[in-house]
């Protein structure tokens, strides 16, 4: 690895692999582009900003919304104000996992809260501009299913300013992908808002008092705008704005959710910060790749094929 011949990684290994790969990388100075959840443990994320620290590689997180239109223009229009004060966020996202996949038989940190969760959880700490100070969960495994994990889960949140937030995910229901957000000015409603595809254009409603207002937006390359703002930010030398920092928010929360089930209490959070948010000059528009028939690739892992170490 410390050839000299490689300038950059992208980890995206099943969750248990993220931190050697990525703190391998990173020690040997290349720079990573790594997939969401940042890791397997709070402790795994500290130890990958540390290397990135130590050896001042550039470390983004996938998060393949922070550089799509819709979400981007959300974000940045309700740190604005263009919504009002924020009270509240409610979102859905659900499907139906087959049991036989490998991800279904290895434990809470392979199951839907931190796959599904990291959805509705980064983009509502983006859109309140704000990190939660508590955090309760509920979660429900449905009869007779080989999951080894609760396959429903509700999350509520509470963050400063008196403002909440709701969600459930799922890996046992119909597929389902929506939030709303209530300000004191307007109401969005927001489907598609978290999936991607050649025809999958993200999309919201904003209602007020003098009526409502549709907002819809061209289905993008949403991997490809990721990598091309990664290389920019190494081929000029600039910080990616969805950092280790970032992806360790949401770690932290998703770690508490999991306390939170184990033990049935609300978790308190100490108060935490970040330095950057999103800007709209992060949102890009490249065209859809067109997507490959089954028949035209090769070497594709079957869904029960076990991957994802074991933890409960």
């Amino acid at each position: 690895m410390k050839s000299g011949d490689i300038d950059a990684v992208y980890v995206d290994t099943p969750n248990f692999l993220h931190t050697p790969f990525a703190v391998a990388a990173l020690e040997a100075s290349i720079h990573v582009l790594l997939e969401k959840p940042m890791a397997f443990s709070v402790e795994e994320a500290e130890q990958i900003l540390a290397a990135q620290k130590k050896s001042g590689a550039k470390l983004m997180i996938a998060y393949r919304l922070h550089h799509e239109p819709g979400n981007v223009e959300l974000f940045t229009r309700a740190r604005a104000g263009d919504f009002g004060d924020l009270r509240s966020f409610t979102s859905v996202f659900a499907q139906n996992l087959a049991e036989e996949n490998s991800r279904g038989h290895n434990g809470y940190w392979c199951g839907p809260v931190p796959d599904m969760g990291t959805y509705p959880l980064n983009a509502v700490r983006n859109l309140f501009g704000a990190e939660p100070i508590a955090v309760h969960a509920v979660g429900t495994k449905t009869k007779d299913s080989g999951f080894n994990f609760n396959d429903t889960v509700a999350v509520t949140l509470l963050f400063p300013d008196e403002r909440t937030a709701q969600f459930t995910v799922s890996y046992a229901t119909a597929s389902a992908e929506n939030f709303s957000l209530v300000g004191t000015r307007a109401t969005i409603e927001a489907s598609p808002c978290f999936m991607f595809g050649p025809s999958v254009g993200i999309a919201y409603k904003e209602i007020i008092d003098e009526g409502e207002k549709q907002h819809a937006f061209e289905p993008v390359e949403q991997f490809g705008n990721e990598t091309q703002y990664f290389s920019d930010c190494i081929l000029n030398d600039r910080e990616p704005e969805a950092s280790g920092e970032e992806g360790l928010m949401d770690m932290r929360m998703l770690a508490a959710v999991e306390t939170s089930l184990r033990t049935g209490e609300t978790v308190s959070l100490p108060p935490a910060s970040r330095s950057r948010h999103v800007d709209a000059d992060q949102a890009l528009k490249l065209k859809p790749a067109e997507q490959p028939a089954e028949d035209e690739m090769i070497n594709i892992i079957p869904q029960g094929y076990t991957l994802c170490s074991s933890r409960t």
